[in-house]
């Protein structure tokens, strides 16, 4: 039995000897295999975080399609450091030249208004006429009439002279007689001289005062506008300024204060006229801006003028030199402020085919900004507003690199309403192309790829080929 029995356990250690060394392989294997899992997982990881984009240096690429850019309407351009000058931004208003841009038209008598010739909107050449005033004054009606009581007395006194010349040569006639017939003609004669100047300052024509000498009375007085305009200081004398000149000057009707029937009294205003060639641009600074516009008004400096129109792709370029005339020396008591002027010289243009209608570029009450250089700042880059982008205390461009585009930290020396001041610290190298338009739009777009977790630092070439951005 001793014997049989150890015949069986033989064969059953070695099964269980080749369980062991078969269990010591297997869970060999299973280590080596989980090893080898978690390495291709850190490589992975490793190759994964590769292609993310560098948050350190403060440049961080955006995928942008050509439909997008176009979509954008997204502009680049070389930039290159310049000479720059930090400006100051002070509100400005376009007004009336005082004396000059607006003139009324008086009634010269009293009348009652029989006719308008001329209405709101047109334009009048000097002398042209406007309205027509029929006579209810009973001083022009006598003046009329004594002037031509006078005028007949001057011609039978003439007469008579003729007559009795003949005889005061032969005796027939005392010479005394002449001379007093001579006194009285003379006496006449300032009468009557006196008649014709009250009726010209009356409004009264010549050929009309001359047909009231002969009995012609005038019941109707036409009322029209100034001469020639008065010259404009400073004023821009070449028509090519305006897209649309017309021949000669012409007044603008601005306003019309009667109505047909309405009586007027001597005096009264019965229209004004516009002269809007030329007008002045009014500033306004506080007493801490007084010592930079004396400097340019004193170095006859020029000044930088944006219109709030945007009207500039309807007229011919304003290529206007802004410079300070002069600078008032009072202080407005409730505003603290002080205004200063600046000439404008205005743009016009016909309306259609009517030459006497005009549209003027520059209108009274147009606000403006003004902008005066005050410190030089040399070697700059200098981007528009819209160039540049911010997050906290951090400014950001973008640099296009064909499809992507680069955000660059950069250092904003100034800024105002139009332009941003960057210092050339290495940031920015020359002539490389930058954003000009849209950088808010881009820094979104960037954040909205960066939180999708999309790669943005990839250049696709048009043959298929990728390599990282550069």
């Amino acid at each position: 039995m001793s014997a049989s029995l150890a015949k069986w356990r033989r064969p059953f250690g070695n099964f269980v000897l080749g369980t062991v060394v078969v269990g010591v392989i297997a869970g060999i294997g299973y280590f080596i295999f989980q090893k080898s899992r978690v390495t291709n997982d850190s490589a992975e990881m490793e190759a994964d975080h590769a292609h993310e984009p560098d948050h350190v240096d403060g440049t961080m690429p955006a995928r942008v399609s050509r439909e997008a850019r176009q979509n954008l309407g997204l502009n680049t351009k070389a930039v290159a450091p310049e000479d720059y000058f930090r400006r100051i931004e002070l509100p400005g208003l376009v007004v009336d030249r005082p004396g000059v841009s607006d003139r009324g038209v008086a009634a010269p008598i009293a009348g009652v208004v029989s006719k308008i010739h001329a209405f709101p909107g047109s334009m009048v050449a000097p002398h042209a006429p406007l309205c027509t005033l029929r006579l209810v004054s009973d001083t022009i009606h006598t003046a009329q009439l004594e002037l031509f009581k006078a005028t007949k007395e001057i011609e039978i006194a003439r007469q008579q002279r003729q007559r009795l010349e003949g005889l005061a040569a032969s005796g027939g006639v005392a010479g005394v007689r002449m001379i007093e017939l001579e006194n009285e003609i003379q006496r006449m004669e300032v009468a009557a001289h006196g008649y014709r100047q009250s009726l010209t300052a009356r409004g009264l024509s010549t050929e009309q005062i001359t047909a009231a000498a002969q009995g012609d009375f005038v019941t109707e007085i036409t009322v029209r506008a100034p001469g020639e305009p008065l010259p404009l200081p400073n004023a821009n004398p070449d028509e090519t300024n305006n897209s649309n000149s017309i021949p000669s000057f012409f007044f603008e009707i601005q306003t019309l204060n009667v109505a047909l029937g309405q009586q007027v009294e001597a005096g009264a205003i019965l229209s004004v006229l516009a002269d809007h060639r030329s007008l002045l641009i009014e500033g306004r600074g506080f007493r801490k801006d007084l010592p930079q516009l004396q400097q340019a008004a004193d170095l006859r400096l020029p000044v930088e003028v944006v219109f709030d129109s945007n009207d500039h792709v309807a007229w011919p370029e304003n290529q206007q030199l802004f410079q300070i005339e002069h600078i008032a020396n009072v202080v407005d008591p409730t505003s603290r402020t002080f205004a200063f002027y600046l000439p404008l010289a205005n743009q016009w243009r016909s309306i259609g085919t009517e030459t006497n209608r005009l549209i003027w570029r520059f209108r009274p009450g147009d606000r403006v900004r003004i902008f005066l250089a005050v410190e030089p700042l040399p070697n700059v880059f200098v981007l528009p507003t819209a160039a540049v982008v911010r997050e906290g205390g951090e400014a950001y461009v973008f640099r296009q690199n064909g499809d992507l585009f680069d955000r660059i930290s950069v250092h904003v020396v100034h800024e105002d309403s139009q332009s941003v001041i960057i210092a050339n610290d290495g940031k920015l190298r020359k002539n490389a192309f930058i954003v000009q338009n849209v950088a808010s739009s881009l820094n979104r777009i960037l954040k909205a790829q960066m939180a999708s977790g999309t790669q943005t630092n990839l250049h696709v070439h048009a043959d298929g080929t990728v390599h990282e951005a550069h």
